[in-house]
Formats: structure tokens, sequence, C-alpha cells
């Protein structure tokens, strides 16, 4: 079977040739006609296998009738990540290059005042991600009642991101006499129960068993250590077992944090290394991703963002640094590498807490994996790395100078505060040992102020209160000067004695008052 007999158009077929393709892929195969025929069509194929273009090319096909208006796009295509978006854009530009198709693409971090002139000008292609779509939706920018195909990609990835809400908002929004072309690697309950409330009548098109893996790709499992710092060795001795056969490699963590502690050790080693997550900006993700496939960089750190649908056709390694815990993102991960035909090769690394994730992913799969070189029971747990300096945290050794539990103190008992302990600690220094033994012990001490609080609490029981002194004695204390640290009067009180024994009780100006203040006025 050839591309020229599925009913694509002279113009696409053309394309098709250009970009060197004349045998559709199974997936292509079974889902071009039905598309191009107006059916809904429910496509379930492991990545790498074409979804892309099993969609794109009768898409282009179809909108070869007619013209978009301003802010109503013609059909909507709904990826889960920019970079899968900005894929399927350059998918419509190669085989839609005899065509002046009019693409609008809406991902976030990009600024809303070029998407919306877009918009304007009339998308007969609209791609987005759902949040950007229902953002330029609530602003008014955006109509989506004349929508005439919808394509929900990589609809598991969409589920395992919670946009499933978000589709099912936007698919409201559209006319019911829409088609729908649903793609999907996987099947869980979840997607199926949505095909069964979208989808009218689809065509099923399944051409490999939902969530298996490519026979082309080399499967491997390889043991390691708990700790991080036994990881980045097992890691870094693969690469180096492998050498020259590494063509490039995608190298996959579950979290973000981890891909950037990974990419300062591969850096720090001399490896050639590069860095891509969901928290980067969008300019740089896209250049990191360009220069990956351009061959500037020779391996990729990734998260689960680069897992699904990209497009790097000569991949010839992936190695996954973190077992997924998710099960079908290890079909997704592995997929990058043995696409079109190609041989690839995965390596994924265990620890024993990993154990139930690869019992989880090689039920999915239906088959088992092989070890590398021996499994979890030959494991030798190291006692540190050579790697980095391991930071403080879970598995961290305690700091140097941090007590032993025999050394901690008794809970409840009273620790000394620091002035107290200096205070004791200098008297200790300083005092005979005949004095201290002289000194009260703590039981004689603990009565001592027992005497002491029983007395206090005598007196403030009692209901006489002490005699007042006499007047005479309270103003005799009053009036006697105050005294400085050295005994001597006080400065200020000896002035204040010195005014009052200047004043003869004149109040007023006395007699001298000013000639101003004796000029007659009217009453």
């Amino acid at each position: 079977m050839t591309f020229s007999s599925l009913g694509l158009s002279p113009k696409v077929l053309s394309a098709v040739t250009d970009a060197g393709y004349t045998t559709p892929t199974p997936i292509q195969a079974g889902a071009i006609p039905h598309a191009l025929e107006g059916k809904d069509v429910l496509g379930i194929a492991q990545t790498g296998t074409g979804k892309t273009a099993a969609f794109v090319l009768p898409m282009i096909t179809r909108l070869e009738k007619g013209r978009a208006r301003a802010r109503m796009p013609r059909t909507l295509i709904l990826e889960p990540t920019r970079e899968l978006a900005a894929q399927v854009e350059e998918n419509f530009i190669k085989y839609g290059k005899n065509h002046k198709l009019n693409i609008a693409l809406l991902i976030g971090g990009v600024s809303f005042d070029e998407q919306d002139k877009k918009l304007e000008r009339g998308a007969d292609v609209l791609i987005a991600t759902p949040g950007r779509l229902l953002d330029h939706r609530e602003r008014g920018k955006l109509l989506l009642n004349g929508v005439e195909i919808l394509v929900i990609d990589e609809a598991d990835r969409m589920l395992d991101m919670g946009f499933i809400p978000d589709i099912e908002r936007i698919c409201e929004m559209i006319p019911f006499t829409r088609q729908t072309l649903f793609f999907s690697a996987t099947m869980p309950p979840e997607i199926t129960k949505l095909t069964e409330k979208f989808l009218h009548a689809p065509v099923r098109i399944e051409v490999s068993k939902a969530a298996s893996t490519a026979t082309s790709i080399t499967q491997r499992l390889v043991k390691s250590g708990n700790k991080p710092w036994d990881k980045r060795e097992t890691l870094r001795r693969l690469i180096r077992e492998e050498g020259d056969a590494i063509k490039n490699a995608i190298i996959f963590c579950n979290r973000k944090v981890e891909v950037a502690e990974l990419f300062r050790s591969l850096i720090k080693y001399e490896f050639d290394a590069g860095a891509l997550h969901g928290d980067m900006d969008q300019s740089a993700r896209m250049a990191m991703l360009k220069g990956f496939r351009d061959g500037k960089l020779k391996l990729l750190v990734a998260s689960d963002v680069a897992a699904r649908g990209l497009d790097i056709p000569d991949v010839s390694h992936v190695f996954n640094y973190d077992v997924p815990i998710h099960s079908e993102d290890y079909v997704h991960r592995i997929g990058r590498t043995g696409r079109a035909g190609r041989s690839g090769k995965s390596f994924t690394i265990v620890t024993r807490n990993d154990a139930k994730y690869v019992d989880a992913i090689e039920k999915l799969i239906g088959q088992k994996i092989e070890w590398h070189d021996g499994d979890l029971s030959t494991v030798v747990q190291s006692e540190g790395g050579e790697d980095d300096a391991p930071r403080r945290g879970r598995g961290a050794p305690r700091r140097a100078g941090r007590r032993d539990d025999a050394e901690r103190k008794p809970r409840g008992e009273r620790r000394p505060r620091r002035s107290e302990a200096a205070g004791e600690a200098a008297a200790e220094a300083v005092a005979p040992a005949e004095v201290r033994a002289a000194e009260p012990r703590s039981d004689e001490r603990r009565a001592r102020k027992d005497a002491i609080r029983a007395e206090n609490s005598e007196r403030r029981a009692a209901p006489e209160r002490a005699e007042r002194k006499p007047a005479a004695e309270r103003n005799e204390r009053l009036e006697r000067p105050r005294r400085d640290e050295r005994g001597r009067p006080d400065r200020a009180e000896q002035n204040r004695r010195q005014r009052e024994a200047d004043d003869d009780g004149t109040v007023g100006f006395g007699d001298d008052v000013p000639a101003f203040m004796k000029i007659a006025g009217r009453v």
C-alpha cells in the first residue's frame, strides 16, 4: 500500500513525496481513509508509529475547500504540552507547503498579542494546549462554533496532567456535528468513558496491543544502590560502556529538581548534556530541543515533558534514571528511541524501592525485562559517594559534632541555658576543690528555695499590712539629695535646689513690666 491509494489530494501527495515518505504506517493506512470520509476515528497505537501524520494529512486535504473567518477557526487540535503543539505546527507547515493555510499556535509562554493577531486574520488550523485556549475564550478573542474537525491527541497524557475537565468544557463549546479524531497510546477506563461521551459511532483503529512497546527496542534493567550518588555513578558507567554506540540519548527523571541535579553532575564530569523540564522558559525549551535535534547536544536530561510524542527520529538510547511511577509513562519514554523502524536501546536504573513499579511495567507490557548485569539481589550498597558532596536532606549523613542518641538529654530534663552553663564552667575552673566541696548540694539548695517560697506565701496570706512609716520620715527621705555612682551630689539635683533657693515668690514680671504692655486698650 502507498499514500496514493489512501485518497489524499495531489498537493498533499506531492508534499509527502518531497518529505521522502512512500509507504504509510499501519495507523496511517487505517485512519486516513476514514478521516477523509468524515467519520469519527479512535486511533490506538504505540508511540512513534506516525499518529501525527494520520490526522494531519487528511485534515489538509479537507481544508482545501473553504476559508476561515476572523476568530472562528475551522479545525482545532488539542495537545497536552507546548512541545507537542509546536511539533504538530511543524508537520502542518511541512505537509501543507503547497497550501496557503493560516495556522495559529496557542501555547503558554508566548505573548497573547501575537496570538490574537493570528486569530483576527482567521485560522484554518488552531493548535492549542487546553489552558491557553480557555484563556483566549474567556477574553472574548475566540469563537469555537465554526470548528468542523476536532483532534484530541495523546489523550492518556491529558488524563495524567489533569486536563480532562478542560477537554469536556471545550467539547461542549464545539458544534455537535463536528468530526472528532481521537488518538492515544493507552486506553485507561477514564479515557474509554470520554470516547463514549464525545465520539459518535467511531471507527476503532488499533494497530497494536494497547500499551505495547516496539520490538525494535532492546530493553534492560540495571541494578543500583538507593543513594543518589549510586544512581549517578551507575548512569555514568552505562554511558561509558555504550561509548560510541550512543549517537544521542534522552535521560528521564521523575522530578524537575532531579533533572537539575543530574544535569549539573553530568556537566561536572564533562559530559555533553542539556536539560529540559516544565519550569524552563518556552524559548529556552525550544532552543534546547533544537540543539538536541541538530546534534549539538549528545545527552538530554528531561522530565516527562519530553516523553510524549516528541518526534526526534534518530535517538539511539533512552536512560530511565528514575523508574516511572505510572507504568504507561515507561511505554512513552522508551518510545523516543527505535522510531520509524530503527533499532534502539533503553536502560532503566532500578533500586530496591522500585521493585513494585517494575512489576507494574512488566504486567502492562506483557513481558519480562532482562537484567543487564544481575538483579537486585546482587546490589552492594556503597558507604559514600565520590560524586557530588551529598546535600543535607533525606539519606545524607549527619553533620560532624552532632551528638549520638546515647549523649542526648533524657526527655523532660531541662538543659541549662548557655549563660548558666558557661558560668558554671568558669566557677569550676577557678574555685578550689575544698570550696566546691563546701558548696551546698542541690538537695540543700532545693530545700532552701522551698523554705523561701513558703515564707513568701505566708506573708502574702497575712491579713494585716505593714505599718506605714511616719510622714516626717518619708519627707526626710525625699529631701535627701540624690547621689551619683561615685557618691557625689547629682548635678541636676543641685541646680534644682539652687533655683528653689533663689526664688523670692515673685509671680510674672514683677516690677520689670515692658512698656508696650502698659498701653491702655479699648475694652
